[in-house]
């Protein structure tokens, strides 16, 4: 059974994202987060545009996780990774320091009626819960 998650982006990501560019998604942080680990082939995906609506909708074929992570590394996962994540160099340069990190592999991407949520925090991707879906799955039908 696939696990929903909401996606947070700011615009040019997320549009390049609808568009088809960019078919990774990439996370790096300096602690473990809640999302870190626990995206898996076959997830669905919210996609939200930072202070906007929910807009479209994306599934995970792959994931890549990665812990322990060096300035090195991030440089590598750069160079091989990049034409698809599409990040700035004022991106990757923000994630030097951090330790944790995942790739999502996107596809099925489709755009939806857009919808406003109340969410209130500063997460930008939140596994999605039975007490925790902000309306979406009910929205949606999924639940």
């Amino acid at each position: 059974m696939a696990n929903y998650h909401l996606v947070i982006l700011k615009k040019p990501y997320l549009d390049a994202i609808l568009d088809g560019h960019k078919q990774i998604e990439s996370r790096f942080t300096k602690t473990r987060h809640g999302a870190f680990g626990r995206v898996l082939a076959g997830d669905k995906l919210f996609l939200k545009v930072s202070s906007g609506p929910v807009c479209a909708r994306a599934t995970v074929t792959a994931v890549k996780n990665f812990e322990n992570l060096t300035p090195g590394q991030i440089i590598e996962i750069k160079q091989r990774y990049n034409h698809f994540i599409k990040g700035s160099d004022e991106y990757w340069h923000s994630k030097m320091d951090s330790k944790f990190g995942f790739l999502a592999w996107l596809t099925d991407v489709k755009p939806i009626e857009p919808v406003r949520i109340h969410k209130k925090d500063w997460r930008a991707w939140v596994v999605l819960t039975e007490k925790e879906d902000f309306g979406l799955l009910k929205t949606y039908g999924l639940k």
